[in-house]
């Protein structure tokens, strides 16, 4: 009696599928054709209860669509007795799932399959020829596949921005789809959560201060103004989560350019993106206006580089991610409790925590390395707005650089190489247009070419390493420019802040504490930005130097 009513409740699935490649608005109207062809064939042949369910928008290649697999679990309950389609492609595009479909699945779950228009029906078994139409539909998907591939890599080659939806602060140009404008309200959002990252806090305490101040998500404001977002509502309103955060502070689009081929996928019937080296993206700078300066973005990924945990308190510090050791190389970790005060908060070496053979505790406080951070942040500012040029001309001496005369030789030696590497290819020829003519043997124009040969091969190889050289020189003078120009802008320096603190730290070396007469000595190497390592002049040379140029500013006022 209970497998009569089973059987009597069962279904007959009228399934249809359509791609993204014919998808129009709402339901298509393929969909809407396939839909009169199955609810035909369903009456004209007395299939019982007939069900019609769809996929609109889905590829053939998965078979993670909604309606399908709500199909497979009722066939699992034993209450799908026939599933229909109009052809056989519509069931899907992988040769293997389809293949394991019709002669496992579909057998064991007792479900009768039946394609209209290719005349499979598996009550009268399946033909020898359906696996050849399984591979053929594949071949579809995958020549579908490649075509819009190369459409994007066209687009993307062009400049033409490949995200289907902009990132969280801009919008589509409604006279020109392919062109970003800024979205004001969300901007401001983007910009906050920048400004929160450069002050010290990282993506979790950020994510946690956006949800408490009740800032909308990129989905729900995205929902406020009335666009789809393809992304789900946070489970509770204004739930940031540290992952959204992070992707926003990563994105190089705030500063202005396009970053297209960021991901790819092994295969076209893979929908999982895989992400691409950096060194293999495609940037197109400034082809849109920018949300955040690229001098605040590079910070901030400075910053992410030396990702700083909080305590168990929530305490970070800003010299978190900074501090090595001098001896092992780890990082210093950062101490700070509720059983002690601020001022007794400290940094160890971490290498010794994990392993206390490896090294020593090399134990310091945080407010003696803000002491000595701000004394020399203060006397190095002082320094490069008292005497900018002969800094700059030192700090170029370190590079090795002695500014325009080697750069002008370095173009010298370059031009020169490219020049002989033509000059060997015309010597070739002629040598080759002499012996035709007799005027050279054989074997004198073998050992000439292999000569010439091996010195062009030898000038390839170096004009390379002489390009980067040229471009490495000219980078640290534009990088040395910045750095000068930055530091003329602070005037006065008294208090330590996040932001001067990564701007200009690079890294804070601290060597083991030594006893010399009784007394608790430790070297502390800070090491800056652009420059490196650098130790101020004596105070007797700075007193001698400054009065100099007191009383050359001095003269200097009587002559005019």
């Amino acid at each position: 009696m209970k497998k009569k009513q089973l059987n009597e409740q069962r279904i007959t699935v009228l399934y249809a599928r359509l791609s993204r490649d014919d998808e129009k608005e709402g339901i298509s109207g393929s969909i809407q054709n396939q839909k009169a062809i199955l609810e035909k064939f369903a009456a004209d042949n007395h299939l019982p209860n007939p069900r019609f369910m769809f996929d609109d928008g889905y590829s053939g290649v998965t078979f993670t669509r909604p309606a399908f697999m709500e199909i497979m679990e009722l066939a699992e309950q034993g209450l799908v007795a026939n599933l229909v389609v109009k052809d056989h492609s519509r069931l899907g595009r992988n040769r293997l799932v389809v293949g394991q479909l019709l002669e496992e699945d579909f057998v064991r779950l007792n479900v009768r399959y039946i394609a209209i228009m290719d005349n499979i029906d598996t009550a009268n078994g399946v033909s020898d020829i359906v696996p050849m139409q399984d591979l053929f539909n594949e071949w579809h998907a995958k020549n579908t596949s490649d075509k819009v591939r190369r459409v994007m890599q066209s687009r993307g080659n062009a400049g033409i921005p490949l995200t289907t939806n902009t990132p969280f602060g801009y919008k589509k140009d409604p006279e020109n789809k392919n062109r970003w404008i800024v979205d004001e309200p969300a901007a401001e959002i983007v910009q906050r959560i920048f400004q929160m990252c450069v002050s010290g806090l990282g993506p979790t305490q950020i994510a946690k201060r956006l949800k408490a101040d009740g800032v909308l998500t990129p989905s729900e404001y995205q929902r406020s103004i009335g666009v789809n977002c393809p992304t789900k509502l946070p489970e509770y309103p204004h739930k940031w989560c540290s992952h959204t955060v992070a992707e926003i502070l990563d994105r190089q689009e705030y500063v202005g350019d396009t970053v297209n081929f960021r991901t790819y996928r092994q295969s076209f019937k893979q929908k999982k993106q895989l992400d691409r080296p950096q060194e293999d993206w495609k940037v197109f700078p400034n082809t849109h206006p920018a949300i955040i300066d690229r001098e605040t973005f590079t910070l901030v990924q400075t910053l992410r580089q030396h990702r700083r945990r909080p305590t168990r308190t929530g305490v970070v510090s800003i010299f978190s991610g900074l501090l090595y050791c001098a001896d092992c190389g780890s990082k210093l970790g950062y101490s700070a409790t509720n059983n002690y005060k601020r001022e007794q908060a400290y940094f160890f070496c971490s290498g010794y925590r994990k392993n206390t053979d490896l090294c020593s505790a090399h134990y310091i406080r945080e407010k003696v390395v803000e002491q000595l951070v701000l004394e020399g942040l203060q006397r190095l500012l002082w320094y490069v707005q008292v005497y900018e040029k002969r800094f700059a001309h030192e700090q170029m001496e370190r590079f090795g650089l002695q500014e325009k005369k080697e750069l002008t030789a370095k173009h010298r030696e370059l031009d020169k190489a490219k020049q002989r590497v033509t000059e060997i290819d015309q010597l070739i020829q002629k040598s080759y247009e002499d012996m035709s003519k007799g005027l050279l043997s054989e074997g004198r124009f073998a050992t000439l070419t292999v000569s010439l040969e091996t010195e062009q091969r030898r000038l390839k190889e170096d004009i390379p390493a002489l390009e980067d050289s040229l471009n490495a020189t000219a980078d640290k003078a534009d990088d040395l420019q910045k750095f000068i120009q930055r530091a003329r802008q602070i005037t006065r320096l008294i208090e330590l802040t996040p932001e001067i603190v990564h701007e200009f730290i690079d890294k804070i070396v601290v060597s083991k504490p030594e006893k010399v007469d009784g007394k608790r000595h430790q070297r502390v190497d800070i090491h800056y930005n652009t420059i490196g390592l650098w130790v101020a002049p004596e105070p007797e040379t700075l007193e001698q130097e400054y009065m100099a140029y007191y009383q050359a500013i001095q003269k200097h006022k009587r002559t005019a």
